[in-house]
């Protein structure tokens, strides 16, 4: 994997040696500290050369500077001072991170006219060089050959020093924030990882190291899952030789008496369609089908490694939906832990079913404040919002709104779509008390509908994130394949309004 850069922070100083990197505001102005890394002006000569004006995330760079020692100095525009919220502070890490190469000292000067980051603002950034860093290449053996040498010459991690007003007060930040991006980083190594090393067993496996933060793991096999009366979720799983997990994650950092809130993640690691066959062409992305329980995963790693006080159970269904003889086929009702049948007419709209009897465990055993599931659920939902945006479906209008306010924040965002009657009875089946598709129009809510029939009164949300967790537009933090899309959304929503 891409080495990992090493963060501290410190008071003011000119750095010696290495890369050193600034912040301009709009129009190009510096703050006292910034100047003083540059005694002769040599960035005010490069800007006009450069265009460059101080535009947010953009970069002008002064290779061996005259007056001063160090390698590089690098300006990164940081727009109007007045609109850096924490948001931007983090997109600005990653105009950090884009502009490093191969620097392996590296000073971040935050100093702007009028403005000395705080220490939250500095973690933010921290945060940002860290999430933008990330690169999945662990199985690429071929290196750049340095000095026309045989063999590859491991890069080595930059030492990333920011200094700041307080230092103390960053580094205090940080540790939360860190957390938060080690948690997004986890979900997508779990979402880049293809499906013959990451099967549901191998999944289920990995979560286990959740332990070490002192969350407490437990995993249903396929024997426990059919004594629980767990058909909707096995019947996906029955044309694969890899075995189905049901993974319960428990953080108890809250109150004993508080009832937990409750994640739940769609976790199909490869996703073939079944009998009901997916095209050749893009069926290999089918190996993030799993985005939700990596997300879910994620998050609880984030709460963890943060000490989170609150109560919170994450539950992933985990199955492979393959084809041989023993595949499920369309025409096939199984009958779900509920007790309620379903005719599965489609064996493609199986992430429906795997979710029904996670609902239904999470909610008959925990009895949660309330649950939100995510999942990789349909392409109905990338023709109707594009991917910049996963589709919100909820049964609860505050919970709704908190989520919605929670995508605002953390530019992990959402829209709501509707729910409702007229929709619900296109799910009602001639043969059983429903069948899982529900006909060419609405494709995403139809799926949502038939999530809802296994939530009772909990309050509930589900987000579609098939446009998000994966394959999504690269961003200033993230240029992955998997994006790690919902762990820092959920992480604001219990840390703005669920932690005691």
């Amino acid at each position: 994997m891409t080495s990992r850069p090493t963060i501290s922070f410190a008071r003011f100083a000119a750095p010696k040696k290495g890369s050193v990197f600034v912040l301009a505001a709009d129009g190009g102005g510096l703050g006292e500290a910034a100047k003083a890394c540059d005694p002769v002006g040599a960035l005010a000569r490069a800007f006009p050369v450069a265009d460059f004006a101080g535009k947010f995330a953009s970069s002008a760079e002064v290779l061996a500077p005259e007056g001063t020692s160090v390698d590089r100095l690098v300006a990164i525009g940081a727009g109007k001072v007045s609109a850096l919220d924490d948001n931007a502070w983090l997109k600005l890490g990653g105009a950090v991170a884009a502009s490093l190469r191969k620097a392996t000292e590296v000073a971040v000067i935050l100093d702007l006219p009028e403005l000395q980051a705080d220490g939250r603002q500095a973690a933010s950034l921290a945060a940002g060089i860290l999430l933008r860093s990330y690169a999945f290449d662990k199985y690429k053996t071929r290196k750049d050959k340095e000095d026309g040498q045989s063999g590859a010459k491991a890069a080595k991690p930059a030492k990333v020093t920011i200094h700041c007003v307080d230092p103390a007060a960053a580094k205090k930040a940080f540790t939360g924030e860190e957390a938060v991006a080690d948690g997004v980083l986890l979900a997508r190594d779990l979402v880049n990882e293809p499906a013959n090393v990451l099967g549901p067993v191998d999944f289920a496996e990995r979560v286990k190291a959740q332990e070490a933060l002192g969350v407490e793991v437990e995993i249903l096999t396929e024997k426990e899952m059919k004594k629980l009366g767990m058909g909707s979720l096995l019947g996906v799983a029955q044309g694969s030789p890899r075995g189905a997990r049901l993974v319960v994650m428990r953080w108890n950092g809250g109150k004993a008496k508080d009832a937990p809130l409750a994640f739940i993640g769609k976790g199909v690691t490869f996703d073939t369609g079944g009998n009901s066959m997916k095209p050749a062409s893009g069926m290999e992305d089918m190996k993030g089908d799993m985005g939700g329980a990596a997300a879910v995963t994620g998050l609880i790693h984030a709460l963890a490694a943060r000490k989170a006080k609150a109560n919170v159970v994450g539950v992933i269904g985990l199955v492979e939906n393959a084809v041989d003889g023993h595949a499920q086929r369309p025409g096939d009702i199984v009958t779900s832990m509920s007790g309620q049948t379903i005719e599965v007419l489609n064996t493609d709209a199986e992430g429906r079913l795997v979710l029904a009897d996670a609902l239904w465990y999470t909610n008959d055993r925990f009895k949660p404040k309330f649950m939100v599931n995510l999942a990789t659920l349909t392409g109905a939902i990338m023709v109707a919002l594009g991917q910049h945006y996963a589709g919100l479906f909820s049964n609860n209008d505050e919970l709704a709104g908190r989520l919605f306010g929670a995508g605002q924040t953390s530019q992990e965002r959402l829209w709501r779509m509707p729910l409702g009657p007229e929709y619900d009875k296109l799910i009602d089946s001639k043969n059983a008390d429903m069948k899982n598709i529900g006909g060419r129009y609405g494709g995403a809510i139809i799926a949502a509908q038939f999530l809802q029939r296994f939530v009772k009164d909990t309050p509930w949300a589900h987000l579609d994130i098939a446009g998000t967790a994966m394959g999504a537009p690269s961003s200033e933090i993230n240029q992955s394949w998997g994006s790690g899309f919902g762990v820092r959304l959920l992480d604001r929503l219990v840390r703005d309004h669920y932690e005691g």
